[in-house]
């Protein structure tokens, strides 16, 4: 009887056992996993291009290096800038005489010319004078013709109006130009001092610089490749501004909120965690993330796109690596 007991009580103990290890594991099968979200990182981006068109000369830094900001990166080799420049400096250059000729007057010479070609006339014209007086008294005097006293007169006439034109250019040549034509030739000459700023900011852009510190990330053309007005020729990330990005959805949202702290994982710095505030939350683009949780019932749910800035420099994160996100 004491035996029968014994093997009676074993075997309640061992059905006891059984009943909790079925509860136990059916406990752990049944509680709900983890979540596991998986982002990105990301950083701000330049696209360093130039305004104007040439060749690549020479690359002054190699992809992934990093560069400080105003570093020459990129020489360009623009003919057509160093023809816009020295059209530009002839330019300037007439139009600085046009205004030294406008403010200093007429030559000496020209102004000596001019002084004798008035005394020309006016001994011409006193010639006249005395013709015509002669002519005068014979025709009173009924001695000439009507037509050769009208011919003296017209000459003497001519004569001096031609004394006054010399008079005129002789005046003229002392005095120099006048205000509105200084005022044009100063006009002109700012004209030209502007092109010539205008060439020179574009002779700026052959050396292309670095807008901000980072890692040269991309270089797309070659040296002695021809890059268009605008065309990208490089790529700098900032790694000094960085974010993870989840694309999660909104039944596994939980109230995230911006400002909300997250813990994150980089499986690449050997599962370092990382503390990260959320700073953005926006719907995706329903063509892309619409889901539908049933066949029939219920709701569809969308996709947003989240976004969280480490609360601190994380050494060695780079773009692209990878971002675990747990939840329930």
């Amino acid at each position: 009887m004491a035996k029968k007991n014994y093997n009676l009580l074993i075997g309640v103990a061992a059905l006891v056992a059984v009943v909790l290890i079925v509860a136990i594991v059916g406990y752990i099968v049944s509680r709900p996993k983890d979540v596991v979200i998986q982002g990105e990182a990301e950083a701000t981006e330049y696209r360093v291009s130039g305004k104007v068109p040439g060749r690549i000369e020479e690359f002054r830094a190699d992809e992934g290096e990093y560069v400080r900001k105003g570093d020459t990166l990129v020489i360009l080799d623009s003919p057509e800038i160093r023809s816009k420049i020295a059209e530009a400096n002839a330019a300037r250059a007439a139009a600085v005489a046009q205004r030294n000729k406008a403010y200093n007057g007429a030559q000496k010479e020209q102004i000596t010319g001019a002084y004798e070609m008035w005394q020309k006339a006016l001994v011409g014209e006193d010639v006249m004078r005395k013709s015509y007086e002669r002519i005068r008294t014979l025709h009173d005097q009924k001695v000439v013709s009507d037509q050769k006293y009208d011919e003296v007169e017209a000459q003497y006439k001519a004569a001096v109006a031609t004394s006054a034109a010399a008079k005129s250019q002789y005046d003229l040549a002392v005095k120099g130009a006048r205000q509105e034509d200084k005022d044009a030739a100063v006009a002109l000459v700012e004209r030209a001092n502007a092109a010539v700023e205008l060439v020179n900011a574009y002779l700026d852009e052959i050396n292309l610089t670095s807008p901000a510190n980072g890692i040269i990330s991309d270089r797309y053309p070659k040296v002695g490749e021809l890059v268009g007005q605008g065309s990208p020729i490089m790529t700098i990330q900032d790694l000094d501004d960085m974010w993870f990005t989840f694309n999660i959805r909104e039944d596994r949202l939980h109230s995230l909120k911006s400002g909300d702290k997250v813990q994150l994982t980089v499986p690449a710095l050997d599962n370092r965690k990382v503390t990260a505030t959320v700073y953005y939350i926006a719907v995706r683009e329903s063509y892309a993330t619409w889901r539908a949780t049933k066949e029939i019932g219920e709701f569809d749910t969308k996709t947003f796109e989240v976004r969280a800035r480490p609360d601190g420099r994380v050494d060695g994160l780079r773009p692209g690596m990878s971002v675990i996100m747990s939840t329930k």
